[in-house]
């Protein structure tokens, strides 16, 4: 089910198929120097969305979260990906030791996991994707709220 609000679309999703084709939506509409913002609790499936992300955008290799490394680049696909996992980052001024501000300015798209943690640094007009559980919905369900 997808349901659109003034500012956001929230869409629901029964497995990873699901949120897979959620992905690719968005990566169908993705332009040099945009910024999306994965955020959600541990396990929900910020890794799932990027990498159905990436393949959306012809990214062949396998994707994993890039959560010791801090960033992961590819550039097989329609447009080059940045993909961040900022989980470890522990000071914002780290951000800048990994280039980040190049990527963002860049001729990519760029894919921040735990975008919350650096929000003072996120650009305005960057797309934010929530991904929430709701156990009373069973196991593999999860709401994606959309805005941007």
């Amino acid at each position: 089910m997808t349901q659109h609000l003034p500012d956001s679309t929230i869409y629901e999703s029964n497995s990873r198929e699901e949120t897979l084709q959620v992905a690719k939506k968005l990566a169908e509409k993705a332009f040099p120097g945009q910024v999306i913002c994965l955020n959600g609790d541990l396990g929900v499936g910020k890794t799932v969305f990027a990498q159905g992300f990436g393949k959306a955008l012809g990214i062949e290799e396998p994707m994993a979260s890039p959560t010791f490394t801090i960033l992961k680049e590819y550039h097989e696909g329609r447009l080059p990906l940045y993909h961040f996992d900022v989980y470890r980052i522990s000071d914002v001024d780290e951000m800048e030791e990994t280039g980040f501000f190049d990527f963002i300015n860049g001729d990519g798209v760029t894919l921040i996991e735990w975008a919350e943690l650096i929000e003072d640094i996120i650009p305005e007009d960057s797309v934010q994707v929530n991904i929430e559980k709701d156990p009373d919905r069973g196991f593999d369900y999860r709401r994606i709220i959309v805005r941007g």
